[in-house]
């Protein structure tokens, strides 16, 4: 063991408790990756479950994927499904699998609104706050969201939620990030309603997300799911090119909106890019300033903060967490699952992000798992060039690029 290494990352290593009094080991958090592994209706698979085993030690916070609460709402064509009943059985198998050595999984519900890629090879129709005509993938028509379908997907957020628990997840995420449904109706880009949900005061335009969050809270507390962990993922600024659709305290007021109706335990900041943990502010008052900074400012200790985005070393993780609480990884999980029983042994220097064939099957990483797991990497950078490249030639010929069509 390297002492003079350990004592150097020990910051990473000091256990943290959640605004509901459970306390996890360290800093650091399994992030919501694609792995495309469950069935083409949304069944959690055998891959599945091994992929989650072999990461069941990662990190003391894991996140599943993506998964759809509705049929309009599927973003990636082989992602679990929490929409009905029939899928509670898998997804029971899934919750056990990655709490196995102890961690809190946490099971993310999601709506991809208008990005909806595989409804829309499916179903041919996509829905969002406003209509939209789009050329990619496909020409294609956005319907607007009418208020009774605004309500049944709010709905489906709580019916979801009572799923997760009735499958013994530790809780559930709701994602508000990288232009999922939640952020469409907050976003002035997305959202051009002229009803109460539109984009003419913060507070409509926030009501879609504090309605689902509200509802998932309600069914919380109506299951009595004590200690249940209700977390939160979004984009703190949008952006498109140098334009800013909202900044960094309009979505800070977002939050407090949504903590009025909810418990939330914890705050996940993502975002599109390279080192989206570093990123500042481009627009408001806060311009210029680190994003994470002025999130956990506003913050001011009520929930903890988790930064993502490219945290890829050792050093990153502690430069992230000078202005969070937590530190989330993704892409490096895949390829180093003891990224960090290895950092607290003193083994740094045996971090391996490299590719390798007879690694693939320790490594349980799921057959489709390619199809679009290396166009995240390429985006985000946050796996070495080789790796990507030796791992682009895993990937389906054929797949349809999220990046190029949505981006």
């Amino acid at each position: 063991m390297n002492a003079q290494t350990t004592q150097k990352y020990q910051p990473l290593f000091q256990p943290i408790r959640l605004p509901n009094g459970i306390e996890l080991a360290n800093r650091f958090s399994l992030n919501p990756l694609t792995t495309n592994s469950s069935s083409l209706e949304g069944f959690v698979s055998e891959e599945d479950i091994a992929y989650a085993k072999r990461r069941s030690h990662s990190a003391p916070l894991q996140v599943t994927t993506a998964a759809y609460i509705e049929d309009y709402g599927q973003l990636f064509e082989y992602g679990p499904s929490v929409r009905d009943d029939r899928f509670i059985e898998g997804l029971s198998k899934l919750a056990n699998a990655m709490k196995q050595n102890g961690a809190k999984a946490i099971l993310q519900l999601t709506h991809a609104g208008r990005f909806a890629k595989a409804t829309l090879k499916d179903y041919h129709v996509v829905y969002g706050p406003s209509y939209m005509h789009l050329q990619s993938p496909v020409e294609h028509d956005v319907l607007p969201m009418s208020e009774r379908k605004i309500k049944h997907v709010v709905e489906q957020y709580a019916q979801a939620t009572r799923r997760a628990i009735e499958a013994g997840f530790d809780g559930v995420e709701i994602s508000n990030a990288q232009r999922l449904l939640p952020q469409q109706f907050f976003s002035p880009f997305s959202n051009k309603r002229t009803d109460q949900y539109g984009p003419q005061t913060l507070e409509n335009r926030a009501r879609f997300g504090v309605e689902a969050t509200q509802a998932i809270q309600k069914m919380i507390d109506a299951c009595h799911a004590t200690h249940f962990i209700l977390g939160f993922r979004g984009t703190p600024e949008e952006r498109r090119g140098m334009q800013v659709g909202y900044t960094v305290d309009e979505f800070n007021d977002y939050f407090d909106r949504l903590l009025d109706v909810a418990d939330i335990q914890y705050y996940a900041s993502a975002s599109w890019g390279h080192d989206i943990y570093l990123d500042k502010a481009r627009g408001g008052k806060y311009k210029g300033e680190y994003v994470n900074r002025i999130v956990k400012d506003h913050l001011n200790g009520r929930v903890p903060l988790i930064a993502t985005g490219g945290i890829n070393t050792p050093d990153k993780a502690l430069e992230a967490l000078q202005n969070a609480d937590m530190v989330g990884l993704s892409s490096v999980f895949v390829m180093e699952p003891d990224f960090v029983d290895k950092l607290e042994r003193g083994e740094e220097d045996q971090l391996d992000l490299s590719y390798r064939s007879e690694r693939l099957k320790d490594l349980a990483i799921p057959e489709k798992a390619f199809k679009d797991l290396v166009e995240f990497m390429d985006y985000g950078g946050s796996l070495p060039k080789e790796t990507r490249n030796d791992l682009r030639q895993l990937s389906p010929q054929n797949s349809i690029s999220y990046f190029k069509d949505y981006h």
